[in-house]
C-alpha cells in the first residue's frame, strides 16, 4: 500500500517526535520536512493552515522569543504580515502539522495523529513522557 504521509517536523520538539513515532508505529515511513531548514512556501503554509481549519493565529507558536520581540499578540498584524513573519522565521511555525489522504491537522497533542492514519497502529506505544496512547491490546486510550 502506498500512503504519503508528510509530516512538518522539529526534531528538538517532544510533541513532534511522539507524532513521528506514532506514524512510524503503523509501518509507514513518512516524508519528513524539517521545516526549520525547509520551510513552506508561502501558499503551502497558507493551504497547511485552511485545510487544518485554523487561524493563522492559531498556527502561530505564542512561547517563543520572536513572538514576543515582534509583538506578534497586537491586534494590528494582518494575516499576511503574520505569514510573512511565520516564513522569515519558521520557529514560528506551530508543529507538527500532518499531512495524509485523510486530510492535514496540526498535531497538538500528538495523538491527534491518529485520526488522520487509515492503517493501525502495529504496537502498544507510550509518549516519551510515559503516558499510554495505545495500550497493549493495540486500543487508543486517547
Amino acid at each position: 500500500m502506498s500512503s504519503q504521509i508528510k509530516i512538518y517536523h522539529n526534531p528538538a520538539c517532544g510533541t513532534s517526535r511522539n507524532t513521528l513515532a506514532l506514524i512510524r508505529n503503523t509501518g509507514i515511513e513518512p516524508e519528513v520536512i524539517e521545516y526549520l531548514q525547509y520551510p513552506p512556501s508561502k501558499a503551502q503554509l497558507i493551504d497547511l493552515i485552511q485545510q487544518s481549519a485554523l487561524s493563522v493565529r492559531d498556527a502561530i507558536r505564542k512561547n517563543v522569543d520572536v513572538y514576543k520581540t515582534l509583538k506578534l499578540d497586537q491586534t494590528e498584524w494582518t494575516d499576511d504580515q503574520l505569514l510573512n513573519f511565520m516564513l522569515q522565521y519558521p520557529i514560528l511555525i506551530n508543529r507538527p502539522f500532518v499531512v495524509t489522504e485523510l486530510g492535514v491537522r496540526l498535531c497538538r497533542p500528538s495523538e491527534l495523529v491518529l485520526d488522520l492514519l487509515s492503517v493501525p497502529q502495529r504496537a502498544a506505544f507510550s509518549k516519551e513522557d510515559g503516558e499510554i496512547i495505545i495500550d497493549q491490546q493495540l486500543k487508543r486510550l486517547k
